[in-house]
Parts: structure tokens; C-alpha cells; sequence
């Protein structure tokens, strides 16, 4: 069971986009996103980031990109934007060849305090493709719950990658952080 113990938290720097990008692309896409169990690869190709949409998040001013490094290697990372009351949670991702382990409830667990400590927030939002039954499930387990409210996959912007299916759209899940 992973602990904070031996991770280091920051934020990202203009120097870390193509390892974050790089990351990202590796947790959800492609073959080498099979090796862990929140890959895409079966419903979406193409990309899931790129180096203009990690860099936008590292600028910011209401928001972060937290990087999470262990022994001096990147391992996750998560953006964190300010939207008033609440906390978007996104562009959540974990090595591959990490997943399973525990390290993601820590992080989650880490970035919700922050959201709460830094913005004084009161709950923390996020998105899901509503397909993705066993991502939903997980995020149930650390607390959040399932809205109902969904928004239309971005079909035809392959900046979000290439469907396979037809019938993807996002769904919001919200945690009360109290």
C-alpha cells in the first residue's frame, strides 16, 4: 500500500510538459496503457493530451498541475483548477506499471486536501466517460457519486482522440470536501 512517504508533490513547470504529456498518454492510450487498468485503448485512439492542452493547464492562474515524483522519476499527476465553491479534479494520471497499488488514492486523497486548504472549497468536481464503468466505481469508493449530468463527448475534435463508439459522453461525479 503506497503512503506519501517517499512521493514528492509540486507543481509543474513549462519543463515538465513532454514527460507529462508523455504520462498521460501512456495511462490511457495505446498498447503501453494496457499494462495498467485505466487505459482508453478500447474505446478511444488517437491522443489524449497534447503539448498545448498540458501547457495551458500548467498556465493557469486558477489552477495547477501537480507533478508527483518518486526517487526523482515522475509517476502521476492531476490538475486542479479553482471554479469557485468547488474544485475540478482532472488529467489524472498514474504510470501504467503503478496502478494497482494503492498510489492513486494517495494522490487523490493529497489533491483533495490541497483543493480544500488552498481554495477553502467545499467540494471537489470531475468528469468521467460514463462508459468507463470500472473508472466510476473506483472514484465511488473515495466518495464521489454520480450526478446524472452529462456533456457530449467532443466528437470530431481529435484533440480528445478518436472514438470508437458512438455512445460516449461525460458524466459528472461530485465529492463533498467537509
Amino acid at each position: 500500500m503506497e503512503t506519501s512517504a517517499g512521493l514528492t508533490f509540486r507543481d509543474a513547470t513549462d519543463a515538465d510538459v513532454d514527460t507529462l504529456v508523455a504520462l498521460v498518454e501512456s495511462a490511457y492510450r495505446g498498447d503501453d496503457s494496457r499494462a495498467g487498468w485505466t487505459t482508453e485503448a478500447d474505446i478511444l485512439d488517437g491522443q489524449r493530451t497534447d503539448p498545448e492542452g498540458v501547457l495551458a493547464v500548467i498556465k493557469s492562474p486558477d489552477g495547477r498541475l501537480l507533478t508527483v515524483e518518486r526517487d526523482g522519476q515522475v509517476v502521476a499527476c492531476c490538475q486542479l483548477e479553482h471554479r469557485g465553491t468547488y474544485a475540478y479534479f482532472g488529467m489524472f494520471a498514474v504510470s501504467p506499471t503503478l496502478q494497482g497499488g494503492g498510489l492513486g488514492k494517495v494522490i487523490i486523497a493529497e489533491a483533495e486536501r490541497i483543493a480544500r486548504e488552498t481554495w477553502g472549497v467545499t467540494e471537489m468536481h470531475m468528469t468521467v466517460i460514463s462508459v468507463r464503468d470500472d473508472l466510476v466505481a473506483w472514484y465511488e469508493r473515495r466518495g464521489y457519486r454520480r450526478t446524472g449530468e452529462m456533456t457530449p463527448f467532443p466528437y470530431g475534435d481529435e484533440r480528445f482522440g478518436v472514438p470508437q463508439r458512438d455512445d460516449l459522453q461525460f458524466e459528472l461525479l461530485v465529492k463533498p470536501l467537509v
